[in-house]
């Protein structure tokens, strides 16, 4: 029943969903509540109608994968695919690494802004007991990658992730910051805190700010 239930969620995002999933949804499910949040430090908020929220994420090990696929669903679809494979089992230490959030999605738009390239960039961050020393992936699509520190102003948003919703929540954003110069224009992150087949689940846009 739960490989069928997600079977059908993979299908609404235009991807087949593999057998060997089936493994790998078991344990995501089993351990679903013990999930470690990403570290950061908030500065400032903003407690109005349009909630927003200025945050600091320090460097740290990320477990990335980039996808090209003809719709943003299909590449973050596959590309979390890859890192619960690599989560569950398929790395050096063969056993469950355990679940942070959020997940996040790096997406560029194009030149005139009116639709995302197609490159999507997915990435996990490693556990905190795993940050000095990473499992290395089986998949060598999998790269453990060493991030810079990030300052974002994040807006959280429910539900699905389409190319369509993302490019709404990005210009209802710019028009509650108002103009400004401090944010990057061109790259952005959708920061997912749940798995695909909750209906209404939370996302984050972040506004990355200019070093």
């Amino acid at each position: 029943r739960l490989f069928a239930h997600w079977e059908a969620v993979a299908s609404t995002h235009r991807v087949s969903l593999p057998r060997d999933m089936a493994g790998p949804i078991v344990q995501m499910t089993r351990h679903s509540q013990a999930r470690e949040p990403v570290p950061y430090v908030a500065l400032s908020q903003k407690c109005e109608e349009a909630a927003y929220e200025e945050r600091w994420y320090p460097a740290g090990k990320w477990a990335c994968v980039t996808k090209g696929e003809p719709m943003y669903e299909q590449s973050i679809s596959m590309s979390f695919m890859k890192l619960m494979r690599y989560i569950c089992k398929e790395n050096s230490v063969g056993c469950y690494l355990g679940m942070t959030v959020p997940v996040l999605n790096e997406i560029h738009l194009t030149k005139e802004g009116t639709e995302l390239e197609r490159e999507v960039l997915t990435a996990y961050y490693l556990p905190g007991k795993f940050q000095q020393n990473p499992p290395v992936p089986m998949d060598p699509e999998i790269h453990i990658t060493e991030r810079a520190p990030l300052r974002v102003i994040t807006r959280v948003f429910y539900g699905m992730t389409t190319e369509e919703t993302i490019l709404r929540e990005i210009s209802l954003f710019w028009e509650l910051l108002g103009s400004t110069d401090t944010v990057l224009r061109e790259t952005y992150i959708v920061a997912a805190y749940e798995n695909p087949s909750i209906p209404q689940r939370r996302n984050e846009i972040w506004f990355i700010c200019r070093a």
